[in-house]
């Protein structure tokens, strides 16, 4: 069946029957009712290839997260999603595994379909990504982090300042051995920069205290960072690990242990995934809107697929500390 011949069956014409479908342009609720009711019964599916042909746009939005391996990635793209799709978009999400030369792949392949946005992580990427999105026309917007630069669109907070925040608190708690925790990804590091801008202003920086690890953020490895910190520098009073994850792994190890905490030494984390509430003990961490980054950024986009003026190109929507027993 091809929309010609819902047109005919609803008694309208071409543009309107497409107008009615996609949800644009002005087609009076009757009319637009008529055409829905005539797809039904025909089993009418739109074909996104001719439709993409007709406009030089197709009705897809393209979104690169670093992995699709996190909770917290998980809430992102479900907001994102939520109000792209309402608004008549697909959303085409591609997974660059924290790799430069991963991204740039997938720039180059949906780029090819000439999607009618883009949403991407941050902006640790390659000078070619940079060259593709900025070559492209494609309104972009970043998530995540953000960036003062003319041109630029983005939602996130300022993640140096939340693991500043994190520390200064562990700081005021009283405790000075405070390690670090952490896999090496763009974001986690940038907390690691507050976490030092921190200790270095307290006077309790020790490069010594600091765990990083190459992978994937997950509770087996945040086990086996504490495990290694616990044993590399028993003196250790409190740890502050980059997610929640990671923390999770560590309260287990210390469950198992036998290591009270935080008598013997306070855990923290990042993030507010759910099941930090319900550890024992719960867990303290900063709170992130992954859902407001992504519902934000998606309304964003759709202005800037609209042709119209931002009013603020860069929001900052803020984190908070949430201060539970574990520290």
């Amino acid at each position: 069946m091809t929309l010609k011949d819902v047109a005919v069956r609803a008694e309208v014409s071409l543009i309107t029957a497409s107008r009615a479908l996609r949800g644009v342009g002005r087609v009076s609720p009757e009319l637009a009712e008529r055409v829905k009711e005539a797809a039904a019964a025909l089993n009418y599916v739109p074909d996104p290839a001719a439709r993409a042909l007709a406009s030089s746009h197709s009705m897809a939005v393209t979104v690169l997260v670093p992995t699709l391996n996190n909770p917290a990635t998980g809430d992102l793209l479900e907001a994102v999603h939520a109000v792209l799709q309402d608004a008549g978009f697909q959303v085409l999400i591609g997974d660059t595994h924290y790799s430069r030369e991963q991204e740039e792949r997938l720039l180059r392949n949906y780029l090819s379909h000439r999607p009618r946005g883009l949403i991407v992580t941050g902006f640790d990427r390659s000078e070619e990504s940079r060259g593709l999105i900025a070559g492209s026309g494609i309104p972009c917007v970043h998530v995540l982090e953000l960036a003062n630069t003319p041109g630029v669109y983005c939602v996130g907070f300022d993640q140096a300042k939340a693991g500043e925040t994190m520390t200064r608190y562990l700081l005021e708690k009283g405790h000075r051995r405070i390690a670090f925790g952490a896999v090496i990804d763009p974001r986690s590091m940038l907390r690691a920069e507050g976490y030092r801008r921190a200790a270095k202003a307290a006077g309790t920086y020790d490069p010594g205290l600091e765990f990083l690890r190459a992978g994937y953020a997950s509770i087996r490895m945040g086990a086996e960072i504490f495990a290694e910190a616990i044993e590399r520098r028993p003196d250790i009073d409190a740890m502050f690990f980059s997610n929640d994850d990671l923390a999770h792994g560590a309260l287990f190890t210390a469950l198992r242990r036998g290591i009270q905490v935080p008598e013997q030494i306070a855990i923290a984390g990042f993030n507010n995934l759910e099941e930090g509430a319900y550890t024992v003990p719960p867990l303290t961490t900063i709170h992130t809107s992954r859902a407001g980054i992504g519902r934000r950024a998606a309304q964003m986009l759709l202005t800037l697929m609209r042709g119209e003026e931002v009013a603020e190109p860069v929001v900052d929507v803020g984190y908070e500390l949430i201060v539970r027993e574990s520290a």
